[in-house]
């Protein structure tokens, strides 16, 4: 696995920020996010599995080992201002036997997933703890998005909270 320039962090502000830009050019004068998600084991940079061998050598390194899962956000606001959070999540792994490694293989879960694994579906079993956020994880920290928004102006309303955004008149 490559190591990263700066930090497996710096690469995800990196990339989250890269994305929001690229989007920003086209939606001018509109809120835009852009995220994207590092997986990294010590120094090294897990890639997202394309292959069965890639997703097989990440899963031995991740045996038995903590890691870190960081994601950068960005936010660009409709007079063009940035914000930036970067969300670092710690995950134990538990040791993970051969015929565990196969059958996970087998499933395809962790077709191009950074890390080669998804929290969400059959690998949860194989976490041992995780140290911050979950969602961070799953691929969104949601807690720390809907910050970030709040503070150039955009706060997401909780989901059994009324709307503040203005709804269409009734005919």
């Amino acid at each position: 696995a490559p190591r990263s320039r700066g930090g497996a962090g710096v690469m995800a502000e990196r990339l989250g920020t890269g994305q929001a830009r690229a989007v920003a050019g086209r939606f001018a004068g509109n809120l835009v996010l852009g995220a994207d998600t590092v997986v990294a084991c010590g120094r090294r940079v897990l890639p997202k599995a394309h292959d069965e061998a890639q997703a097989r050598d990440c899963l031995n390194l991740l045996s038995g080992r903590r890691h870190r899962v960081h994601c950068g956000v960005a936010a660009i606001d409709a007079m063009g201002g940035e914000h930036l959070r970067l969300v670092t999540t710690a995950v134990v792994v538990k040791r993970l036997s051969a015929q565990e490694i196969d059958a996970y293989i087998a499933s395809g879960e962790w077709r191009d997933k950074a890390g080669a694994y998804a929290i969400q579906g059959r690998f949860a079993a194989c976490v041992r703890q995780i140290i911050g956020s979950y969602t961070n994880v799953v691929g969104l920290p949601l807690f720390e998005t809907a910050a970030l928004l709040k503070g150039p102006g955009y706060p997401v309303p909780l989901p059994w909270t009324k709307s503040s955004s203005p709804r269409p008149a009734a005919k």
